[in-house]
Order: C-alpha cells, then structure tokens, then sequence
C-alpha cells in the first residue's frame, strides 16, 4: 500500500471571484434547466436529465481492509441496501443515437456518521459517477467558459450533435495513434457507444475518504458485464439503453467492485483541478466493495416515475468523512440544491429521502 495523502481542511483552496462564478454558472443552468421544464411541461434534472435503468442493490464493504482503505462508511465490514440509477448526461431528453457521457449514481443506504446537509434528512451516502476519471472542465472557472459552449451543442438538432461528436472522437483517435494521451475535454466531448454495463465510472472529483483523500470508481466484476465492455451497443431507436438494460436485468444478476484510489501526493494528483488524471501506477484502485444487483424490472411506470420526479442524488448528501472537495464540488452543492428544488416544486411533488429500499417501487 502506497503511503497516502491525509486529508486536512487546507487541501481545498479558494478560486478568486468563486462567489461570483457560482452565481453566475447557477444562473446559466437554472436557465437552460426552466427552458427545458417549459418545452416538456415538466421538470427534469438540470444535468443526466434521461434516466435508464433505477436498480435496487447491495453493497458489501469488504472485510480485512487496510486501515487506510477502512475509511468512512467502509470502516467496517457489512451490507448496506443500495439504489442505482443509469442516466446520460445532457441536461434535457436526448436520443440515444446521440453519444453522450453515461451516468451511474448510486445511494447507499441507512449510513452512520455525521451529516454534510442534515437539512436534507435521512441517512444515506450518495455516489456520482461518469464512464471517464477527468472531467474536460476541472475547475469551475474552465466551467464556466465551457458552460455555454456545452448547452449550445445540447440544443443543436440531432444530427449536429453527432457529427460534432464524430469529429471529437475522430480528433481523440488521431491524438492515441501518435502515441500521446487525449486531453481531458477530447476523452469527455468524443465519447462511443460502447455498452453501459462493461464501463467503469469515476467520481472524476475527489472526496474525502476519513483521514485520507480518495476518487472512487466502480467497475464490473461478474464475467456477464465484464464481457461487455468495449461491446458496442444497437441504440438505433430513441431509448434503446433503456431497453437494453430492461432486458438484461429480466433475467440476469450482476456485480461490480466499488474501489478507492487514494492521493499520494496533493501536487500531482490535486483535488482543484478534477481535468488531472491521477495515475495508476502511482496509486491503483483498490477494491473496497462489491454492489450486487439481482435481477428485476429495472424501469417499470412506478418505478420511473418515482425516479425522476421523486428520488435525489446529490454528492453532499452524505457524511463528512467523504466530503466532496475542488471547486466544482464546492459549486456542485449549490447547484444541486438548487436544481432539486425547482424540479420537485415545478412537478408538486415532495422531496423525502429513501429510508429503505421498501420505499422504491417494483
């Protein structure tokens, strides 16, 4: 085990005009997220607006760990109940011809520590996570200079929107055969189709992880999705991921292995910056869980319904020993406070955290 980085509360530091930019980022999506309410005569998410797949699991945090991997809920082993939800990434309801970034969220539950947003109520730690580790935009000044240039393309028609991420991918294709690595935002914007449930998914922003600092991913373990990454998918028809998922999961278990890649060095693998891949050879990720999903009806009417218009995931709702950290994680607790509220008060439904996987409908 590499030695790791501790976590001290003056790892984070203050961007200048960083009020003033998290007005304004707020600003331009509260704009985009009513635009988009006001076309479908009903609020959706402000970003991973299209939901997939809303899974119900269990997530059984190892045994044995090392004390710098027993950390926060992973301190100890047990099973928790646990949610998944598959999304896409566009704020507003694409098709899924289009390539996007993928989402996987997950909520575990029924959690001990000590609250980030106690106002929220429950018990629950919420994991975000995106199909690359950096994000094109890492820190929220590159957000902000991106912000209108990424919402333009999410209105453009259909086919502007693949030919641009043609091009990226073309563009990311080149740069690999030279031997270079892509750029953050070429790897994020040139995103394929290559099958939802062989991915691995990555907070891309750092956490606290109890006395350390840590990115976690999620990758799949059982041989039936770990053949199907770099599997292409058939999304030819509007929702095919849904359906691609609906199917799966009529007949078919899966499992994943959560995993904690921890900072060893605040320089070179820096929680301000969440565009700076932190290299596995420096620090690997190491196993910590396993998220077991039976098989069930993954989007049944109640169960959608209740996923988009009830249930929340939000990375400050969790403990503060897996505080988010960087200042897009810092304009991430504004913005999703802010996106919740208007989506749930423009659709007249009540905003409750989950206490038990009873409450998520078959």
């Amino acid at each position: 085990m590499v030695e790791a980085s501790k976590f001290t509360p003056d790892v984070e530091r203050t961007l200048d005009r960083e009020e003033e930019l998290t007005r304004e980022i707020l600003a331009q999506m509260a704009a985009s997220q009513q635009s988009a309410a006001e076309k479908h005569r009903h609020a959706h998410r402000d970003a991973h607006a299209k939901s997939h797949a809303v899974l119900k699991a269990t997530l059984t945090v190892h045994a044995d760990l090392p004390s710098e991997l027993a950390q926060g809920i992973f301190s100890r082993p047990g099973s928790y109940d646990a949610v998944v939800r598959m999304s896409s990434s566009p704020g507003d309801i694409h098709p899924d011809r289009t390539p996007a970034p993928r989402g996987c969220a997950i909520k575990v539950m029924g959690v001990d520590g000590d609250r980030l947003l106690p106002d929220l109520g429950g018990h629950n730690q919420d994991f975000l996570m995106v199909n690359f580790p950096t994000l094109a935009f890492g820190t929220a000044a590159k957000y902000k200079d991106m912000l209108q240039l990424l919402e333009k393309n999410a209105q453009a028609p259909e086919t502007l929107q693949r030919l641009g991420t043609k091009t990226m991918r073309l563009v990311r294709e080149a740069v690999e055969a030279t031997g270079h690595t892509p750029s953050a935002t070429l790897e994020g914007l040139g995103r394929g189709d290559d099958h939802v449930l062989g991915e691995t998914y990555y907070t891309q922003g750092a956490l606290r992880y109890g006395d350390y600092i840590a990115k976690l991913s999620l990758a799949p373990k059982s041989p039936n999705v770990r053949s199907l990454t770099g599997e292409n998918m058939e999304v030819t028809r509007f929702s095919a991921i849904r359906d691609l998922l609906v199917n799966f999961f009529r007949t078919e278990n899966a499992e994943y292995e959560l995993r904690a890649q921890l900072s060893i060095d605040t320089d070179t693998m820096p929680v301000e910056d969440a565009a700076v891949l932190w290299k596995e050879e420096d620090s690997p990720h190491c196993p910590i869980a396993t998220l077991h999903i039976e098989s069930q009806d993954a989007y049944g009417p109640k169960r959608r319904v209740y996923a988009d218009d009830v249930l929340t995931f939000n990375p400050w709702n969790g403990v503060a020993a897996h505080q988010p950290l960087g200042s897009i994680m810092r304009i991430r607790k504004a913005a999703y406070q802010r996106s919740t509220q208007y989506r749930h008060e423009y659709n007249a439904r009540q905003l409750k955290e989950p206490a038990g996987l009873d409450e998520i409908p078959d």
